[in-house]
């Protein structure tokens, strides 16, 4: 996948402008999907964890976080993913021991940690292959605005240094749909970070009633006296650099690669011969890892080359449940309308 344009998370600038009458149009068949598109009721309830814009705002570690706190409530969750970057034509149930990301996605893998994963398009496919398998309790990972089943809870995550961007639908910005109407299709709000870009969808959200939760990414390593050169291929690279650093860890040389990069043997070659001649650990992120290969990647420098791992973490502790008992809350009253 290619790298979002810098200008989508700047103010408006002339190439917003200038492809103002595009975004118009695309706006226009966003905001019509989401008023009209048929939702399957799949016989479970559902919680949709998504996000206003492109780019990477934290859903895969949220969608984690409330699989485990589903067990922990006693319930049977399963994760629906469309599988970005996989090869699988057919709905399948993730196998952690055989899938590669090459044919699953490398999101699907990092959450078949949590619970079972069904990779497709057709989400109602997906959760009729996870009620085989005896989930009670659907969570979507991504699909808030395309998706052709019914949402019991749709949880909007955004991230609070990127917040809107320049609030230009795509392509003049990074937004999916214009975000008064994504609005009013979603049940909560979930800011994740630190940073002064969410001031103003917040208080829409406010001003509309709905919940706003907060959280972070916490990394569960320590990487003190550690000097790095760190790489990553995500929504926002920048993002991870900053995670380093949180841990302790010395950020000496960056690479940034665009979303869901597939590293080829030259570039990783070209990361071990630099990390080599400055003295650096070479660190990377858990999707990356996913995509290169753990444990190829452990062997590119021996001893040195780490896997961070990081959790969502709400500052409410009891932010999940409350997510997962609005989503049973409605799936019953949805079953006896």
């Amino acid at each position: 996948m290619v790298a979002t344009p810098s200008f989508w998370w700047t103010k408006r600038d002339w190439r917003a402008s200038l492809l103002w009458p595009l975004a118009a149009a695309y706006g226009a068949v966003a905001a019509h999907r989401l008023r009209n598109a048929p939702r399957e009721d799949v016989g479970l309830p559902v919680i949709c964890v998504g996000n206003f814009t492109v780019g990477g705002s934290g859903k895969t570690p949220v969608t984690a976080a409330l699989a485990q706190a589903a067990r922990e409530k006693g319930r049977t969750p399963g994760i629906l993913s469309r599988g970005h970057g996989g090869s699988a034509t057919r709905p399948r149930l993730v196998d952690l021991h055989h899938d590669t990301a090459d044919e699953v996605g490398d999101e699907p893998l990092l959450l078949a940690n949590f619970a079972p994963v069904a990779v497709t398009a057709d989400r109602a496919a997906g959760a009729r292959l996870l009620a085989e398998a005896g989930c009670d309790l659907l969570i979507m990972d991504d699909g808030f605005q395309s998706a052709r089943i019914r949402i019991d809870h749709a949880v909007i995550v955004v991230d609070a240094t990127y917040a809107l961007g320049n609030g230009c639908v795509l392509p003049a910005g990074p937004l999916r749909a214009p975000v008064e109407i994504q609005m009013r299709y979603a049940s909560a709000l979930l800011v994740m970070g630190q940073g002064r870009a969410t001031g103003d969808v917040v208080q829409m959200a406010s001003a509309t009633g709905l919940p706003v939760y907060t959280g972070r990414v916490h990394p569960r390593q320590q990487l003190a006296g550690r000097r790095i050169l760190a790489f990553a291929g995500i929504g926002h690279p920048q993002k991870f650099f900053d995670t380093i650093r949180v841990a302790g860890g010395e950020v000496a040389e960056v690479r940034a690669f665009p979303d869901h990069h597939v590293f080829s043997d030259a570039e990783l070659d070209d990361l071990v011969a630099e990390a080599r001649r400055a003295d650096l650990d070479l660190i990377t992120t858990a999707k990356d890892a996913v995509r290169i290969g753990r444990q190829k990647f452990r062997a590119l420098l021996p001893g040195r080359s780490v896997v961070l791992e990081i959790d969502a973490v709400f500052d409410a502790p009891e932010t999940a449940a409350k997510i997962i008992d609005a989503a049973l809350t409605s799936a019953a009253a949805g079953s006896k309308a």
